[in-house]
């Protein structure tokens, strides 16, 4: 609502209702200590008109791919998306629908939330999946939590090359389990260093789990990944925060993994500051019944007639902490739509073209870069849509400058890798015109020492 409804009056009614004198009476409970003894430091209330205007003000301070050339990835990105989603998705059955408790009234949103559990199950090869998650992150978290109830054990390594929200996720998740993580180092090429995997693996270790690609967009030898993982018995966990790389390379399933997780944000859904997006997650057939989340399935009413309804995992049994798998009882189910229209739009030629551009784009801007005086590509390992380059300027600087020639030029690297402080991590899509990539060569060569 954009008021405060309710009226001096009616204050004053509810208080005397509950028996308390005024509103201070209702945080007594609250110590005298941590209580703000000072209005708050805000500007004078303004109209709804005026306010507006000052949040449009605001608003048009922020560099936006619809600004500025952007060049940023590193989970959230710019793609093309169809004008027909958000006429689908803006019909009033889908954007005011309540769970699917009631299959008899929720056929229209059953029927899209296991279309797009097939539809990802398709995508990465795998046998089963859920009615969606909140973010590729908080799925990640969730499939190591999965792995650690079907091994029984407790150390779980994270490649170094896995998003560094993913392992920020994982650690919040894990922070009061008693479970034991550990990084893997990062190889020459950009991808997890096997080496540093066989030393690190043993029989107390859960999972594996690595990025496909990675966070510097180096395609990982998952097979490899994934065949050392089983041979500890531990599960092979495949984070996909890019699926669209999924229209060109081999379904993770194929490669060995036992969960793919991931983000569906690049299907449809806006960049919008961080979300909402929504994840996704999928399993093998024999580890169906450990899965968290909502699952919908497919199934015949009396009439003989094909339906559908939530299938083997009740709310209930989620509110039951000491038996749950998840603490997730819902599902992102407008997000997972979007993303399920995008998939059926595109269809297997559509997303193959398309991630055959970002592969084609991303490579000539590599070319281009890697011949600026000043700079030059870090990781030789084969790529998708982004790679990360070293600078002799400070990166702050770089950044700085194409910022004010309009331009996003990626993700400084240095808070989450140290070791990679002179380096940022730039990415091409489809949306980048040859043209952008050339002004984005042509500043860096302006500049550069």
């Amino acid at each position: 609502m954009r008021y405060i409804p309710h009226t001096a009056a009616d204050v004053s009614e509810m208080l005397e209702r509950i028996g308390v004198k005024n509103l201070e009476d209702l945080f007594v409970e609250v110590p005298g200590s941590v209580r703000l003894k000072r209005p708050l430091d805000l500007p004078e209330a303004l109209s709804e008109t005026e306010l507006l205007r000052e949040l449009k003000k605001l608003a048009a301070k922020n560099a936006t791919p619809s600004t500025h050339m952007s060049f940023l990835g590193g989970g959230a990105y710019h793609h093309f998306s169809p004008a027909a989603i958000d006429l689908l998705v803006s019909r009033s059955e889908f954007y005011t629908a309540y769970t699917p408790y009631q299959p008899e009234i929720s056929q229209g949103t059953l029927q899209a939330i296991f279309e797009f559990q097939t539809m990802i199950c398709q995508l990465t090869g795998m046998d089963v999946a859920n009615a969606s998650m909140y973010d590729g992150a908080s799925a990640c978290a969730e499939a190591v939590l999965m792995a650690v109830r079907l091994t029984r054990r407790k150390r779980v390594l994270l490649s170094r090359a896995l998003n560094p929200r993913y392992r920020a996720t994982v650690a919040t998740y894990c922070l009061y389990l008693d479970l034991e993580l550990i990084d893997v180092a990062v190889a020459d090429d950009g991808r997890t260093d096997l080496k540093d995997l066989a030393a690190k693996l043993d029989n107390t270790t859960a999972a594996v789990v690595a990025g496909y690609p990675n966070y510097f967009g180096v395609v990982e030898d998952l097979a490899a990944l994934s065949e050392r993982a089983h041979e500890a018995g531990a599960r092979m966990v495949a984070a996909v925060a890019e699926p669209v790389a999924l229209g060109l390379l081999k379904p993770p399933g194929e490669l060995g993994a036992d969960i793919v997780a991931g983000d569906g944000q690049s299907f449809g859904l806006p960049l919008a500051y961080g979300g909402p997006y929504v994840g996704f997650f999928t399993v093998r057939q024999k580890d169906l019944r450990a899965m968290p989340g909502r699952l919908v399935g497919e199934t015949t009413d009396l009439d003989g007639q094909r339906g559908f309804v939530l299938t083997l995992s009740t709310r209930e049994q989620h509110i039951r902490r000491e038996k749950a798998t998840s603490n997730i009882c819902s599902n992102q189910g407008l997000c997972a739509l979007v993303t399920t229209i995008f998939m059926s739009l595109l269809g297997k030629q559509g997303l193959r073209e398309m991630a055959g551009q970002n592969l084609a784009k991303a490579a000539y801007a590599r070319q281009q870069l890697a011949g600026v005086k000043g700079f030059s590509l870090v990781f030789d390992g084969p790529s998708f849509n982004e790679f990360v380059v070293r600078s002799v300027e400070p990166v702050a600087d770089v950044l700085g400058r194409l910022e004010k020639n309009g331009i996003l030029g990626g993700i400084a690297l240095g808070d989450d890798y140290p070791e990679l402080a002179d380096c940022f991590l730039v990415c091409v899509t489809e949306q980048n015109q040859r043209s952008e990539i050339d002004a984005l060569v042509a500043a860096l060569q302006g500049g550069a020492a």
